[in-house]
C-alpha cells in the first residue's frame, strides 16, 4: 500500500482526474457562459454608442439582436456546464463511497481500527460529498477565471488603467481569499471529526439500547451523548463562524475593489478619455465582476472543506492492513482442503506457545479460563491477525502462505456477537450458503426452524435491522443456522447458545454434530451441553494447553476444568 499522505492530496487528485471528461465539458461550457456574461455590458455599450448616441436605428436593432444571441449562448452554456459539474461532483462522491466501502470490507482489514462504525458512515457520506464537491468547484473556478480574463481584456481595450487595475487587483484579492480560508479548513476538519465521533457514539447507544435499559443506565448514556453532541455542535458553530467571517471579509474586499474600478472609470469618463458607451460597458463590467469574484469566495470555502475531508478519507484508504493478503492465486474450489488445522507454538495476545493438532472431520471443543484466550484464538484462526510467533497451518501450509480469500472461504469463524442484516430470516440464513447447501437441515440443527414457526410469515418474515425484531435467543439461532448453511470445510463457532434454555442448548449440540459430520468443527465454548457432544476437548489455562481429553473425564479429573464449565 502507498505511503500515507496525511493531507489527502492524492485523494483530491484522483477525484478530479476520475471526472476529467465531465469537468472538461463543464469548464468549457462554463467559460462560454462567463464569456457571454462579460460580453453583455460590452454589447450594451456598443449599442449605446452606435445606436443611441448616433441615432442609428438599424445599428441599434442589430446590436440588440447580437445581445439576444449572446443571452441564448450564455443560457445554454450555464445549463450544460452546471449539469456536467453536478454529474462530476455526484459521480466522484459515489466512487469515493465505493472505494471506502471496499477498503473497510477488504479481507486484509485494518481500516476500521480506531474508528467507530458511525464515524465511518460519516466519512463515507458527508466527507465523500465534500470531496466530490471539489469537482464542481474546479468547474466554477475555471469558468470564473475565464470571465475575469475576458472582462480584463475588454477593460484594457477601453482603458489601460482600468485593465491593469483589474489584472493586478484580482490575483491579490484571490490570494487574500486563500489566506482567509485557512482557519475554515482547520475548523472544518475538527467539525467533521467531532460529528463523526458523535455519530459513532449514537450508533453504539442504539445497538446496545436493550442492555442499557436492562442495567438502568439510560440516564448515564444520555448524559454521555449529550456532552459529545454538545462538543460536535460547538465545533460546527466554530466552523460556521469561520465560514461566515471568511465570506463576509471577502465580500467586503470584493465590494471595495469594484467600487475602486467604478470610481476610476467614472473619472476617466468625466475627463473625456472614454465615451458614454465605454463608461456604460466599464460600469457593467464592474458589476459583472461581482459574480466571478463571489464565486472565487465560494470556491475557496469548498476547497478548504474538501481538503479537510480528503485528509479524513485518506486516513481510512491508506490505513495499515491488519494482515497481508497473501499470494494472488485463488480462489480455491470448495473442498480443495481436507480441513486439518495445526497450531505450532502459537503465541499471540494472551496465548503462549500453543500446540494443537485438529484432525479433518473432528468436532473439537476448546475451553478457556480467560475470555482473552478465546478472543486471541479466534483472531488467529480467522486470520484477522497474524501470530507474534509460531503459526496456524491449514493442511500443512501456514495461513499467510495462502491467498487470504481462500483462507476466509475455507475457515469460517462465527463470532458470538454476529449481527443479522436487514431482510428476511431466510435471506439471512442463505447469505453465504452455496447452491448445494441443505438449508432446512441447517435451520433444524440450530433450532431456527422453531423461530420461523413462531413468526407470522415463517422464513419470509423480515427480521429488522440487526435482527432487532427477534429476541436474543432467536438471533443466536438464526446466526448459527447461517454459519451451518455456509457449510465451510472448517467451522469455528464461539459460544453459539448462551441466550437459549438448557434443553434447546442440548438439542443444538446434537444438531451441530449431525449436520457437521465429516467436516472439521471447533466449538470455543464453556457450555457443558455443547462440550458433551464433542470428540475431544482442549483446556486453555494461562494461554497454554493445560489438558486435553474427553469432556466427562476432564470434569472428573480437573478442578480448573470443572470451575470453567460448571460454575
Amino acid at each position: 500500500m502507498r505511503r500515507a499522505d496525511p493531507s489527502g492530496r492524492h485523494v483530491l487528485r484522483r477525484t478530479i482526474g476520475g471526472q476529467r471528461r465531465d469537468i472538461t465539458v463543464g469548464a468549457v461550457t462554463g467559460m462560454a457562459h462567463q464569456t457571454g456574461e462579460a460580453l453583455v455590458p460590452v454589447v450594451i455599450g456598443v449599442a449605446v454608442d452606435r445606436g443611441v448616441a448616433d441615432g442609428d436605428l438599424p445599428a441599434l436593432l442589430l446590436w440588440l439582436g447580437a445581445l439576444a444571441v449572446v443571452y441564448v449562448g450564455l443560457s445554454y452554456g450555464f445549463r450544460i456546464g452546471a449539469r456536467a459539474g453536478e454529474r462530476a461532483s455526484l459521480s466522484a462522491a459515489h466512487q469515493l463511497r465505493t472505494r471506502l466501502t471496499g477498503r473497510v470490507l477488504a479481507p486484509e482489514g485494518g481500516a476500521r481500527d480506531g474508528h467507530l462504525p458511525g464515524e465511518l458512515a460519516t466519512i463515507a457520506t458527508e466527507d465523500a460529498r465534500r470531496v466530490g464537491a471539489v469537482a464542481m468547484a474546479v468547474v466554477v473556478a475555471v469558468s470564473a477565471t475565464a470571465g475575469l480574463l475576458v472582462g480584463a481584456v475588454v477593460l484594457l481595450r477601453v482603458s489601460l488603467p482600468l485593465g491593469l487595475l483589474v489584472l493586478l487587483g484580482t490575483p491579490l484579492l484571490l490570494w487574500l481569499g486563500h489566506l482567509l480560508g485557512k482557519p475554515l479548513e482547520r475548523r472544518s476538519a475538527t467539525e467533521q471529526e467531532r460529528a463523526g465521533h458523535a455519530s459513532g457514539i449514537a450508533a453504539d447507544l442504539v445497538s446496545g439500547l436493550r442492555v442499557l435499559k436492562g442495567i438502568g443506565a439510560e440516564s448515564a448514556a444520555v448524559a454521555r451523548y449529550r456532552n459529545i453532541s454538545q462538543d460536535s455542535l460547538t465545533a460546527t458553530l466554530r466552523a460556521a463562524r469561520a465560514e461566515a467571517w471568511q465570506k463576509g471579509v471577502v465580500t467586503l474586499l470584493t465590494g471595495a475593489f469594484l467600487a475602486l474600478v467604478a470610481l476610476v472609470g467614472g473619472r476617466l469618463a468625466t475627463r473625456g478619455d472614454i465615451s458614454l458607451g465605454e463608461l456604460v460597458s466599464s460600469v457593467g463590467l464592474a458589476l459583472f465582476l461581482i459574480g466571478p469574484l463571489s464565486e472565487f469566495s465560494w470556491v475557496n470555502a469548498e476547497l478548504a472543506q474538501g481538503r479537510a475531508s480528503a485528509a479524513r478519507i485518506a486516513a481510512v484508504l491508506d490505513a495499515e492492513v491488519a494482515v497481508p493478503p497473501g499470494p494472488p492465486q485463488g480462489p480455491c474450489p470448495r473442498g480443495a482442503f481436507t480441513g486439518r488445522l495445526r497450531l505450532r507454538a502459537l503465541s499471540y495476545g494472551t496465548l503462549r506457545g500453543v500446540d494443537l493438532d485438529i484432525a479433518p472431520g473432528e468436532l473439537l471443543g476448546v475451553v478457556t479460563t480467560d475470555p482473552a484466550d478465546a478472543t486471541a484464538l479466534l483472531h488467529c484462526l480467522a486470520r484477522r491477525a497474524d501470530p507474534d510467533d509460531g503459526a496456524v497451518e491449514l493442511d500443512g501450509t501456514a495461513l499467510p502462505a495462502l491467498p487470504l480469500t481462500d483462507v476466509r472461504a475455507t475457515v469460517l469463524v462465527a463470532d458470538h456477537d454476529a449481527d443479522l442484516f436487514e431482510g428476511t430470516l431466510l435471506e439471512n440464513v442463505t447469505a453465504a450458503a452455496p447452491a448445494t447447501a441443505d438449508v432446512p437441515a441447517a435451520l433444524a440443527a440450530a433450532h431456527a426452524d422453531e423461530v420461523a414457526r413462531a413468526l407470522p410469515d415463517g422464513t419470509a418474515t423480515p427480521v429488522g435491522s440487526g435482527g432487532r425484531a427477534l429476541s436474543g435467543g432467536q438471533r443466536q439461532r438464526v446466526a448459527l443456522a447461517r454459519a451451518l448453511a455456509a457449510d465451510p470445510p472448517v467451522l469455528v463457532v464461539h459460544e453459539p447458545a448462551t441466550a437459549v434454555d438448557a434443553v434447546t442448548e442440548a438439542r443444538i449440540a446434537a444438531g451441530i454434530r449431525t449436520v457437521r459430520a465429516g467436516r472439521t468443527t471447533v466449538l470455543v465454548t464453556n457450555s457443558p451441553a455443547l462440550l458433551a457432544h464433542t470428540d475431544r476437548v482442549v483446556l486453555l489455562t494461562g494461554g497454554t494447553v493445560a489438558a486435553t481429553g474427553d469432556h466427562h473425564r476432564l470434569v472428573h479429573d480437573r478442578a480448573d476444568y470443572r470451575t470453567a464449565v460448571l460454575t
